[in-house]
């Protein structure tokens, strides 16, 4: 885990005064996979992984930005936007920063340092949690005390959007924002309405599996998800005339019409409108402690990315099926983006190392590789840290 103190520390040496000290956390999603983007239901919680930004203002509308994490360091001009797409961190950086401005807040120069413990390319959120964190800091700095975090997870969006190349939901920077203490959040992807679920887990914990297999979620296969599920969306509406998303066609509805889908269509569109299903009935299992459920229902659900959704690989269905095979486990499922990163499971405390020895066992037989481990829990969204 990182240390905040040393980031100050090494704040102050390069750009010697004393900063201003900010976070923003990564997030693992419990269920509700790939339907953020089509307005369904998600299940993310915040977990205790985030990125700190040690910042102080500016008067020369420069954005002096460096990555302890990266090893490089970056100048912008807030008047004089760059180009977008670099394909570096500071698409991120900036386009965060030229969002803000488009949004109306208050965003002036500053220096920013930035040191993360969220594994980037994981499918943990790495780059919403630097969104939120940057852009928690740069409105702060230009006078806001209580920033509206809806609007802030709207900006690190349109960052994704415009200057990184993601078409990415909102579900990352929603998480980032509004994360609570011991709680998951049920977001509603086009109300933004959200509903606190308590973590009723008991003497069971959430465990996080990174395979270590990288992955781009501006890569064409993403985006090209996205327009599958729009031509869905196109094709129904010709019979169902108040779908608008496919977080508007029901179970029965698409059982009855999903015969007129081109097959590949119909089985990106099926994981949709399952999965909202499936994140309803979890939300309803989390708060009542039915884990046994839960479990069924995020097993369903990794399947379906696997099989219907086909953004799983052969390590994240080895990591799901060595879990689940253990005493102890609830359920186990791939989460993030897909084509690797992690998985979350959740499991009694007792069977983590259990389960941890499994699955390193049978990585390093198949694969050769090591993945990583951590038990998490839920945590509290962008702050000032004190």
């Amino acid at each position: 885990m990182m240390d905040p103190a040393k980031l100050r520390e090494k704040f102050e040496l390069r750009y010697g005064e004393a900063p201003r000290l900010f976070s923003a956390p990564g997030r693992v999603n419990l269920i509700g996979e790939h339907t953020d983007y089509n307005d369904g239901f998600v299940l993310p919680m915040a977990i205790d992984r985030r990125t700190f930004v040690a910042a102080s203002a500016r008067r020369d509308g420069r954005i002096v930005v460096q990555s302890l994490n990266a090893g490089n360091a970056f100048e912008f001009e807030l008047a004089h936007p760059g180009p977008k797409r670099r394909g570096v961190w500071l698409d991120y950086v900036e386009g965060t920063a030229q969002a803000l401005i488009g949004a109306g807040f208050v965003v002036n120069g500053a220096n920013l340092l930035i040191d993360s413990d969220v594994p980037a390319g994981a499918g943990l959120s790495a780059s919403a949690a630097l969104e939120l964190a940057v852009g928690y800091a740069l409105v702060s700095l230009g006078g806001a005390s209580d920033p509206d975090r809806v609007l802030l997870a709207r900006a690190g969006q349109t960052a994704e959007h415009t200057y990184v190349g993601t078409l990415c939901g909102i579900m990352d920077q929603y998480i980032a924002a509004l994360g609570r203490d011991a709680h998951a959040l049920l977001i509603d992807c086009r109300s933004l309405d959200f509903k606190p679920v308590a973590l009723e887990l008991g003497t069971a914990c959430v465990l996080i599996c990174d395979t270590r297999v990288k992955h781009e979620l501006s890569s064409s296969a993403y985006n090209e998800r996205r327009h599958q599920c729009e031509a869905g969306v196109a094709a129904l509406a010709r019979e169902l005339p108040e779908v608008r998303a496919l977080r508007d066609v029901s179970l029965s509805a698409f059982e009855a019409h999903a015969a007129r889908l081109p097959e590949v269509i119909r089985k990106r569109c099926r994981h949709v409108v399952t999965e909202n299903a499936r994140t309803l009935a979890a939300a309803r299992a989390l708060e009542a402690g039915a884990l046994g459920t839960l479990g069924e229902l995020m097993a369903a659900s990794h399947a379906s990315l696997r099989d219907d959704y086909q953004v799983s690989c052969d390590e994240l269905d080895e990591a799901v099926f060595v879990a689940s095979a253990e005493v102890g486990v609830y359920g186990s499922r791939m989460t993030g983006g897909g084509f690797g990163g992690c998985t979350v499971t959740v499991l009694e405390r007792d069977a983590v190392p259990r389960v941890i020895e499994a699955i390193l066992r049978r990585f390093q037989a198949r694969f050769g590789a090591v993945p990583q481990f951590f038990a998490t829990h839920a945590c509290a969204g962008a702050r000032e840290e004190r």
